[in-house]
């Protein structure tokens, strides 16, 4: 068969469902083999950066990967953005390139570009990809199809990509495909084993131990898992931005957001803890704080991680458990039975951290802004929201408040772009969940600056019908570096307020077809939840006007332990992140 038939039918072999793309020369003939195949589904973007970003937001729901296809030269350039958001967060994709003639590539000549679009994504695309590949003979593809597949998904996922000559594209393949093996994980070490019988010894000592769950949970699609465990081991648990869904918001053990903007109760519990089990997190100085030390100074911590490398990385002093955390978390619950961890064994620690959430509640945070109260609105949304399934927020203040006050029931996720931390993710990580789930209503939570990144995937929603709730959270300024201008550069405000403008979203919505409104006092928020919810299935976009001066508080004041907050406390040091 032709190769690029080959191509599309050995993905689908492999479970593969959707494709997202922006169609070029270079990749015509793979679209071409799509349509005549019509058994993957086919959603055209409007960019290429939307396009990864919707790759990226569909494996995270899936726990598998989808694809992006983009043409050579800008093309596939504009997907970098997307493959390094998967490549930071580990999220499985495979991302293919149509290139120029293989007679075309420039080689070894020293040379500029020699076929019209020539780029040389692969040697771009390294350092945030797991692996890349460029066809140079059609029997090198159906293994590097395979291999691209295992790999994406296997140990940490994350993307993959495979560059194809469009001449490599019309060849002609054999119409069998190589058996297809799924990967089987890596059982635990003797290492890992060891570490894990001392950690429960550990426990057994501790008076006040946490557990701090980080993304690795979710790309290791074990949450189910580590929540079936917490019934047995009863410890607070502490999250990431990256897992702010590992517990329903009701759940007791649940404690909040930890990090530069968390919750303060939850910096605080950290900080009064004498163990901590870190699952699947990274410790970086968004967790940490600039004072590092401190996380070890005062308390045991255990790091599990399926990298190596990640532990005693940016935090030096943890005692590692090397293992994949459905190795980990399984051979935890089977042990843990054999030991004495009633829910009434910490409960003095469970009211202490209670009395911290009761002393500092998050909606007085910000009780001085006029208007609408971040925080409060967020719990608003919640109430009205129970039909969503995933809420998708994009990079900015509004990304904080949600994570600090969304209500999550068991089922709802939370996906936001973190390594990456790139604005414009919101919109096309929307149409990405919304495609994986077939149906169920997704939120995109957006500010007014990062919807203008990605505003043209307005178009792809109304076409796909797609049920995304957009919630734009307007304050007039790119408030989060405004807030950081406010602190070390005296309110200047260049670039974030002073040149900066955002039009009627509300008329931007309405002319691509979808209802919207527009609201910016308390009194309206309930009327306008009410409007964006009344037909659950339509798409709508509701824009919340607040405060322009309102800042994210609680805040890690720079130069601190993470449990000293701004505004109670102010930075001593200029924050280099």
């Amino acid at each position: 068969m032709k190769s690029s038939d080959y191509i599309i039918r050995y993905l689908h072999a492999r479970g593969v469902e959707v494709v997202f793309e922006v169609i070029g020369g270079m990749t015509t003939h793979l679209i071409d083999s799509l349509c005549l195949f019509e058994k993957i589904k086919v959603i055209p973007m409007h960019h290429e950066q939307s396009a990864a970003f919707a790759v990226d937001a569909y494996g995270r729901i899936k726990g598998k990967p989808c694809f992006a296809m983009a043409t050579s030269g800008p093309g596939a350039l504009n997907l970098l953005t997307g493959i390094g958001s998967c490549f930071f967060d580990s999220t499985p994709g495979i991302f293919i390139t149509g290139q120029v003639n293989t007679y075309e590539l420039k080689g070894e000549r020293k040379v500029r570009q020699s076929g019209f679009q020539e780029t040389d994504i692969v040697a771009v695309a390294n350092p945030i990809c797991k692996a890349a590949w460029q066809i140079s003979r059609p029997e090198e593809i159906p293994a590097a199809l395979e291999e691209a597949y295992d790999c994406s998904v296997t140990g940490r996922p994350g993307p993959v990509l495979i560059d194809i000559p469009m001449d490599q594209q019309r060849c002609s393949l054999p119409d069998t495909f190589p058996e297809i093996k799924m990967p089987i994980p890596d059982p635990l070490s003797v290492e890992a084993e060891k570490g894990i019988h001392e950690l429960i010894k550990d426990l057994e000592k501790s008076r006040k131990p946490l557990i701090l769950a980080g993304g690795g949970l979710r790309s290791a699609q074990v949450v189910a898992e580590f929540r079936k465990m917490l019934t047995s081991l009863h410890i607070p648990v502490v999250n990431s931005l990256m897992c702010v869904d590992a517990l329903e918001y009701r759940s007791p053990l649940r404690v909040g957001m930890i990090g530069s903007y968390g919750n303060r109760w939850a910096n605080k519990a950290l900080g009064e803890s004498d163990l901590l089990i870190v699952l699947g997190s990274r410790l970086d100085v968004r967790q940490t704080g600039s004072d590092k030390e401190y996380l070890t100074k005062n308390r045991v911590v255990w790091h599990v991680d399926c990298d190596k490398e990640e532990i005693n990385s940016q935090v030096k002093g943890c005692r590692p458990i090397v293992a994949h955390l459905s190795s980990f978390i399984g051979r935890m619950s089977e042990l843990v039975k054999q030991y004495d961890f009633d829910q009434t064994k910490w409960q003095d620690w469970a009211d202490e951290i209670v009395s911290y959430k009761t002393k500092w509640p998050d909606t007085a945070e910000l009780n001085d802004i006029t208007g609408i109260n971040p925080n409060a609105f967020f719990h608003r949304l919640s109430e009205f929201s129970g039909a969503a399934a995933v809420f998708v927020a994009d990079v900015g203040q509004h990304q904080m408040w949600a994570a600090q006050s969304l209500e999550l029931g068991s089922q709802q996720r939370f996906i936001t772009s973190g390594g990456m931390g790139a604005m414009g993710f919101a919109l096309p990580g929307a149409i990405g969940a919304a495609v994986a789930l077939s149906g169920d209503p997704v939120v995109a939570i957006v500010g007014d600056g990062g919807m203008q990144m990605n505003i043209q995937e307005l178009q792809t929603i109304k076409r796909n019908n797609l049920p995304v709730k957009i919630v734009v959270i307007n304050n007039a300024s790119l408030g989060m570096v405004r807030q950081f201008q406010e602190s070390y550069f005296s309110s200047r405000f260049q670039s974030t307020v002073n040149g900066y403008s955002a039009p009627d979203f509300k008329k931007v919505s309405e002319a691509y077809g979808i209802d919207a409104l527009s609201v910016s006092g308390a009194e309206e928020v309930e009327a306008g939840l009410q409007s964006m919810w009344k037909n659950p299935s339509e798409p709508f976009l509701l824009e919340v006007k607040i405060d322009p001066k309102a800042n994210v508080y609680p805040k890690i004041a720079y130069g601190y332990p993470l449990t000293e907050m701004e505004p109670f406390v102010a930075p001593i040091e200029m924050e280099c992140t």
